[in-house]
């Protein structure tokens, strides 16, 4: 405006003296708003570091971790100005597993109580699909009910039993886990499969399917899904998507190993890693 028009005319619209608007452009910024420059250069370094995955209150737990506290709300309200934003979850839509097959399904045992508490005793597993431009990309994967661990998975250009099996075989290889350990999946014929049951029997895993229709029963595992579609597949395609299965499953190794399961804060956690929960509670 002060291109356009003089200062003089300027103070006499807005009823503002010369002397007042003098002293006010050579007053120094108050605390709170130097305080606020700091606090923003932070949140644009955690929002940064993280690939814009985290929205106010992850940001705030990170910063708590390197001793800076603020609230929620601050950090929300600053993140708004900036034009700063996390991924942000949609709405669940669930899906159903084709389950049209004559294998034997095992009842729903993760339904009954006690819930997990610790590591290895309550796996639960899915599988999804990434499209590349070869073709569709399958992935299976097995999460600890208990710390939200990926702790087997594997990728495939075919829904074959196989697939499923090589995840479980990984998770088995890297966890030793104890015989009784309950293993949950939908009805999918890969999991009642003969040979996914043959592993099941020879590691000691009791076997537990959702009920029909309900992928519900296996929330906690349809929740990664979409957590992995939120923040790796996705950030994937907004560059452009991936071209190769290999370049797919490169970063879906990326997230899991090196960011999802030790150093994604997951609220169910406390807001802790996967890993660093598991080393703070056992």
């Amino acid at each position: 405006m002060k291109a356009d028009h003089s200062l003089t005319a300027l103070c006499a619209a807005f009823a503002v003296k010369r002397n007042g608007y003098h002293a006010w452009g050579k007053a120094e910024a108050s605390e709170r708003e130097r305080t606020d420059a700091v606090l923003r250069a932070q949140i644009h370094t955690v929002h940064q570091q993280h690939r814009g995955r985290y929205g106010a209150p992850r940001i705030q737990q990170e910063l708590a971790a390197q001793g800076h506290r603020h609230g929620c709300k601050r950090i929300a309200r600053l993140m708004r100005a900036d034009g700063l934003r996390g991924l942000c979850a949609r709405r669940f839509v669930p899906r159903t597993p084709q389950s049209d097959h004559d294998q034997p399904i095992a009842p729903n045992r993760l339904a009954v109580p006690p819930a997990p508490t610790a590591a290895n005793q309550t796996w639960v597993t899915d599988l999804t699909y990434v499209w590349t431009a070869e073709g569709w990309l399958y992935v299976a994967v097995l999460l600890d009910l208990w710390s939200r661990c990926v702790v087997g998975w594997a990728t495939g250009e075919t829904l074959h039993a196989r697939l499923a099996t090589r995840a479980l075989q990984m998770a088995l290889q890297h966890r030793r886990p104890a015989h009784g350990l309950l293993h949950h999946s939908d009805r999918g014929v890969q999991y009642a499969s003969g040979e996914y049951h043959a592993e099941l029997t020879t590691a000691g895993l009791i076997a537990s399917m959702s009920r029909p229709g309900n992928p519900y029963d296996n929330a906690a595992m349809e929740s990664f899904n979409a957590t992995n579609k939120r923040e790796c597949v996705g950030l994937a395609t907004a560059r452009g998507g991936y071209a190769t299965r290999a370049e797919a499953t490169d970063d879906f190794f990326d997230y899991v190993e090196k960011y999802y399961n030790r150093v994604r804060r997951h609220s169910a956690l406390g807001f802790k890693s996967p890993v660093d929960f598991e080393q703070q509670t056992n």
